[in-house]
């Protein structure tokens, strides 16, 4: 084609003096075009030799169109070209081939043309949350804050710079407003969507329930929202057809099944939150909706689809709120083929707002993690055969009818049998290797141990390949207008997902070649599914990536225009450098991260107290777990109840526990502890009641948010270091020293400033919170290390006395 064609005569004489500069060498361009179509800007990317050229993926990010030259005057593709077209693609990049004379094309992809972008007034996106805006004019008691208005005007930037966010916003900034209006406005001016992701359920629903419609009245303009969850959450119409035919699935759970199947005929959601009970993961996972089971277009339930209701709402919505897992799980689809165009898990977007952005690195380790267990191998094989008092059933089963291979049931039983029972043996010689230990990994240090584990994996991998290709034959001999019936599909899903166990397997005897990747084992107890049984206790064999920094760069910040993460607690040591290393964002150029810091407006300086008793023992000597069960009561006293207790260790929880609600209760005060009961009904208990005492580790340090009276202190027994034979923690550790750094000060100071500025901010949830804030452990103040954890939260009235001052103070709080 000639170039005149597609480029202006200005660009066509700046591409000439480009080649000439580069003496005739390989040159790669990042073009930009008009309305038109028409190429009217490039900018030199990088210059290569006379066979091949680098792409530089800050210029293509910006670019509307890949152009590079040919020396030899053949611009037709090669297969490499060919590689970078498909690439380009997935980015709504057009990419061109030219000779060095600039005078012919060749077109290998067209550009999309650019739709016009409406940019944020960012002032004007300000006034809305301005003391003479429309939310200040609906609430007569309402009170700008500085540090909000300014947090939304560097979103507001962020949308119309295509920038990279990181934004701390301290408890009370009101962060959500703060990138709801802007979301708002940006979406319905551009016709995009713009996703919000969250770390918790609670958040999600503040979001959808009230402040998603609280921000379209501030802005007077109807937004249509939509609340996402991952599919599993949903029933499957079908599946619950399938299992109503065969009831035995659920041997003593009939009951349960049938209250289900009763709900289904009124639910309009079919969200397992809908139901007035929670199912037992037995019964739902039977019945629930799983993306590798979908028929698609061929269920014979697709019009009354819950799953597809939900998403043909998702659609057309403005604003999509989801979790992170999931957002993983849609952005795990792009990378593998989908592209950003195209719908996945979710609809495409180009702009994602990150709420709760401190714990993506847990929710994208543990998306992408795999796991295998005898339990979920088991589930998979019952699914497809499985002899009840007699009678054979199962998916392959009845897809044997539909086969006339000799002897396959023959076949079938036999390859099953020896799976089971070299899978039997694989989780004995795990159990065994394990020991005592609840876990271990794999390491160039001690492989050795394992050797007995990777000859049962061997031998277990080796069956299951065996029974896979039974099947396989199985579905192969169905004539193909049989292909489409259920069973035949169900049967199918099965054996990929088996498949997908087999790749794990064959990971883990190569875990040598997987330097990216920790493999290792967990023991895993539950108890007895009735009186009177024993405990059950099982291996689960795990691989978990190293480093997630490379994939979100990858899939998130690269590829998408706007990425804002916000949270209360993203920095350590007064900088972003370790969450950013962390996630990935390390990797975004500088000129295009935009980074800001918005201080809590809460008067921590005069409401809180922060105490440290001088006198207790260090945690690492014998004495501290007494120390903490006789100062625990004493401090919770003191306050008049109304106390969260973190601990670190279950163990430490438990004893605490055990040996203090006793005289708690003698002394009138409700005692609550994690585990007894539903996380939700546990904190509304403890909300409802000003007297109560809540004794909770792990989860309970974030998402709780008790403000008022019914917290007033909050008692933190350990700095919440990681334990240190954590696998994951342990590789990512060694990898850090491999390299020449202190795993100590680089990951495990880091990471528990970061979970005990969470903890830290359960006290105060409102302006006219207060009340005390007691760490027992001495480190803080006697370390040098220390500084980082009391550098990183408010200023506050600050007390390092004995045990006896400390509890004066308190009492004199609350003597009122």
């Amino acid at each position: 084609m000639n170039a005149n064609l597609k480029f202006s005569q200005d660009v066509i004489s700046q591409m000439k003096n480009d080649v000439q500069e580069a003496n005739g060498n390989e040159v790669f361009w990042a073009g930009f075009i008009d309305e038109n179509g028409l190429v009217t800007g490039v900018e030199v990317g990088s210059r290569g030799n006379e066979d091949s050229v680098v792409i530089n993926k800050d210029r293509a990010r910006k670019a509307h169109v890949l152009i590079h030259n040919h020396p030899n005057g053949y611009i037709e593709p090669s297969e490499q070209d060919q590689n970078i077209a498909m690439n380009a693609t997935d980015t709504s990049l057009g990419f061109y081939i030219v000779d060095n004379e600039i005078s012919r094309v060749y077109v290998v992809v067209e550009p999309i043309k650019s739709v016009k972008t409406v940019k944020l007034d960012v002032e004007k996106t300000a006034f809305y949350l301005s003391e003479k805006g429309p939310f200040a004019l609906k609430n007569k008691s309402y009170e700008a804050r500085s540090s909000q208005i300014e947090l939304e005007k560097r979103i507001a930037n962020a949308f119309n710079l295509n920038q990279i966010g990181v934004f701390e916003a301290g408890t009370g900034v009101g962060k959500s407003f703060a990138y709801l209006i802007p979301s708002i406005l940006w979406a319905l001016e551009n016709k995009e969507r713009v996703i919000i992701s969250t770390g918790t359920i609670n958040l999600q629903q503040q979001l959808f329930e009230k402040d998603i419609p609280e921000a379209s009245k501030i802005l007077g303009k109807s937004v249509k929202a939509v609340l996402l969850k991952g599919r599993q959450n949903y029933l499957c119409l079908r599946r619950l057809d399938d299992a109503s035919l065969e009831r035995d699935l659920f041997s003593e759970e009939t009951e349960l099944f049938d209250s289900i199947y009763a709900w289904s005929k009124e639910t309009k959601t079919g969200s397992k939150s809908d139901l007035s009970f929670v199912p037992p993961d037995s019964v739902w996972t039977k019945v629930n909706s799983e993306s590798d089971a979908c028929m698609g277009s061929r269920c014979p339930f697709r019009e009354k689809c819950f799953v597809m209701k939900v998403r043909k709402e998702a659609s057309d919505a403005n604003l999509l709120v989801v979790n992170h897992h999931l957002l993983f799980a849609d952005i795990e689809s792009r990378m593998s083929g989908v592209g950003y165009e195209d719908t996945a898990v979710l609809p495409p977007y180009k702009r994602v707002i990150f709420d709760e952005a401190h714990g993506i690195e847990d929710s994208a380790t543990s998306f992408f993690s795999e796991s295998l267990t005898k339990f979920k191998v088991t589930k998979q094989l019952n699914l497809l055969y499985r002899n009840f008092k007699g009678n054979r059933a199962g998916f392959l089963i009845q897809c044997m009818v539909l086969s006339n291979i000799p002897d396959i049931l023959e076949k079938t039983i036999s390859a099953i049998e020896d799976l089971k029972e070299a899978l039997i043996e694989l989780d004995d010689i795990g159990l065994m290797t394990l020991d005592t230990d609840y876990n271990a990994r794999i390491s160039s240090q001690n492989f050795k141990k394992f050797s007995r584990v990777f000859s049962a994996m061997k031998k277990f991998s080796l069956k299951l390949n065996v029974f896979c290709s039974v099947v396989h034959d199985v579905l192969e001999s169905i004539e193909e207008d049989d292909k489409e019936i259920k069973f035949v599909w169900e049967t199918k899903t099965v054996l990929r997902r088996l498949e997908d166990i087999a790749t794990l397997c064959k990971n883990f005897l190569e875990w040598e070649e997987h330097e990216d990747t920790v493999f290792w084992l967990q023991y895993v107890k539950l108890p007895p599914k009735k009186a009177g049984d024993d405990f059950i206790s099982f291996v689960q064999f795990n691989q978990t990536p190293l480093d997630i920094a490379p994939l979100m760069n990858k899939g998130v910040f690269e590829p998408l225009n706007t990425v804002v993460c916000t949270s209360a607690t993203l920095r350590t040591d007064g900088n972003f450098k370790y969450w950013a290393n962390r996630v990935g964002v390390s990797f975004v150029e500088e000129e295009r991260l935009s980074q800001g810091v918005f201080e809590s407006p809460f008067p921590y300086s005069k409401n809180v107290l922060f105490a440290v008793p001088n006198d207790a023992p260090f945690p690492k000597t014998e004495y501290f777990q007494q120390y903490v069960e006789a100062t625990v009561p004493r401090l919770i006293f003191a306050a008049g109840g109304r106390t969260l207790v973190l601990f670190t260790s279950y163990d430490s929880l438990k004893h605490t526990y055990n040996n203090t609600r006793t005289s708690l209760y003698n002394a009138g005060l409700t005692v609550l502890k994690q585990g007894d009961d539903d996380r939700f009904r546990i904190l509304e208990k403890f909300k409802s009641d000003v007297t109560s005492v809540l004794f909770a580790t792990d989860s309970f340090w974030e998402g709780v948010d008790v403000p008022g009276e019914s917290l007033s202190q909050v008692i933190i027994v350990k700095l919440p270091f990681s334990v240190p034979n954590d696998p994951v923690f342990q590789a990512r550790s060694e990898a850090i020293e491999k390299n020449g750094g202190s795993s100590f000060l680089q990951l495990s100071v880091p990471e528990a400033v970061i979970k005990f500025r969470q903890g830290f901010g359960r006290l105060v949830r409102r302006s006219s919170d207060k009340g005390v804030i007691t760490v027992l452990d001495r480190r803080i103040v006697e370390n040098g290390y220390g500084k980082m954890f009391t550098k990183s939260v408010p200023m506050t009235r600050r007390m390092y006395n004995p045990l006896e001052d400390i509890i004066k103070a308190i009492e004199k709080i609350f003597e009122n």
